[in-house]
């Protein structure tokens, strides 16, 4: 019998407890809010506190008899046609770890996109899996990946068959998506599982139009964050499960030994909401907001200096598969000036925030959330950059690579040479020299520079050019990169 998706098990589970006026001499500490300080319920309000409860022993009962959260889990999965699903407070970074560990093993080979995020490769770092990286397809006038084809994935299995799966990330933070159906057969034939790191793409189930997602496209794991494209909470991320070629109970394993031990009911319940809320009302909101999308995209292709990127130009042989058009992604190179400063010009002037910006490009991130208050203020922001063109000029130029220049060799595991002994370095005198660190630009998280890669003179001066045009590498020792961490030579 099919679940009646108008239920939210979570939220249902919180309004009881607060009618009951249940008093825990239990974690957190608050207590319902009596014990926080004033100035922060001033801020946050009463209901974060309040709302803020243990998950078994609180919201559920010590022995979880009520299957508070195995119900909110459930109806997810039936939302989305998977077989099974699991929450998280940890964020994507956790769920796709715990991904990873479910399907191969220290020691073991995993065929990964090199357009992964750093979360893919810390999971590599923590696990020791050796990566068979998988060159993304190039847009070479455009200095951008996208995702791998299922030629690349089948390729790199007739030479490592050894390999217990792979990984892709679709829909990439532009917008950009893999063929998902196809790597997928690709894996069958083989036997192996899939990973779909789908963390922007919470939205892809509940709208034909948008590209196909990972469960109906036949991957085996997918893993979405709820708070990037839907409305939950930050750090609320879901991992779906079909198929036999996983155990769903190695999985729930997995993701127990990486997570917390005290989950954030507030997080849990905005799944829950964002489920019901998708389950009811999806189509006609992400009808609503694609159409605002297609308008939006149009008014600011007319400002001068500007290119919305479409499916024209990311999608076609040798490119991406599919294309979202919610991640507005504009070219301002016509300008003549950078992203990055394009986007502190906005949040100084317009008090708004780019949802991304590189060398040449700034993105808005639309959801259902938008509506035309919203994008007539982007517009508008917009429309002053353009006008305001001449005193954003002469931003430092960024010496991007080639693609060859940007794959260098993977001279030792990821999880070798962050454990080695290292040594400080001056960038100027890096080349040749091992990494032991991520060297990753943010956003959108993709790393440049890996542990275990053999530094090169154009990723180094891609790097360093990059930071003097306000390129942000948060994992950096050296943020300002005047130095690099190096394996130690004997």
């Amino acid at each position: 019998m099919a679940a009646n998706q108008a239920e939210a098990p979570i939220l249902e589970a919180l309004a009881r407890y607060a009618n009951a006026d249940e008093l825990g001499f239990t974690p957190p500490g608050h207590k319902q809010a009596r014990g926080a300080d004033p100035r922060a319920r001033a801020v946050l309000g009463d209901a974060v506190f309040y709302g803020d409860v243990l998950a078994s022993g609180g919201l559920d009962d010590r022995l979880t008899r009520g299957r508070t959260l195995e119900r909110a889990e459930r109806l997810m999965a039936e939302a989305v046609h998977a077989d099974h699903t699991f929450f998280s407070t940890c964020g994507s970074s956790l769920s796709v770890k715990a991904a990873m560990l479910t399907v191969t093993r220290p020691g073991h080979r995993l065929l990964v996109g090199r357009d992964a995020h750093k979360s893919v490769v810390a999971g590599l770092i923590l696990s020791g899996v050796e990566p068979v990286w998988v060159e993304p397809q190039w847009d070479t006038a455009r200095h951008l990946a996208h995702p791998p084809s299922a030629a690349a994935f089948a390729k790199a299995f007739t030479e490592h068959p050894d390999a217990d799966g792979a990984l892709v990330t679709s829909p990439t933070p532009y917008g950009a998506a893999a063929d998902l159906a196809g790597i997928a057969d690709v894996c069958h034939r083989l036997g192996r599982p899939i990973i779909v790191d789908e963390a922007w793409g919470a939205h892809l189930p509940f709208h034909d139009d948008l590209p196909s997602w990972a469960m109906d496209a036949g991957a085996d794991i997918c893993v979405t964050s709820i708070h990037k494209m839907g409305s939950g909470l930050e750090q609320g991320s879901v991992f779906h499960l079909q198929g036999d070629l996983i155990d769903p109970a190695e999985l729930a394993s997995r993701a127990d030994l990486l997570g917390t031990t005290s989950p954030n009911v507030l997080i849990y319940a905005g799944i829950d909401a964002w489920r019901r809320q998708m389950a009811e009302h999806g189509r006609e909101l992400l009808g609503q907001t694609m159409e605002l999308a297609a308008h939006t995209r149009a008014a600011i292709e007319a400002v001068d200096g500007f290119h919305v990127n479409d499916a024209e130009d990311f999608c076609g042989p040798g490119l991406a598969h599919d294309f979202d058009p919610l991640p507005v992604v504009m070219d301002i190179s016509e300008l003549g000036t950078s992203g990055y400063r394009a986007a502190d010009w906005l949040r100084a002037h317009h008090h708004l925030d780019a949802h991304l910006f590189d060398h040449r490009r700034i993105s808005a991130q639309l959801t259902h959330a938008d509506d035309e208050q919203t994008t007539t203020r982007l517009l508008g922001a917009l429309r002053d950059l353009a006008d305001h063109a001449d005193d954003l000029r002469d931003a430092p130029h960024v010496a991007v690579p080639s693609p060859a220049d940007l794959r260098v060799d993977q001279a030792c595991p990821p999880r070798d040479a962050y454990f080695a002994r290292h040594a400080k370095v001056p960038t100027a005198e890096a080349a040749g020299r091992i990494a032991a660190e991520m060297i990753t630009p943010y956003p959108p998280g993709i790393p440049v520079v890996l542990p275990g890669e053999r530094l090169t003179e154009p990723v180094l001066k891609y790097l360093v050019t990059g930071v003097e045009a306000d390129m942000f590498l948060p994992d950096a020792a050296d943020q300002r990169l005047k130095s690099v961490r190096v394996v130690e030579e004997d």
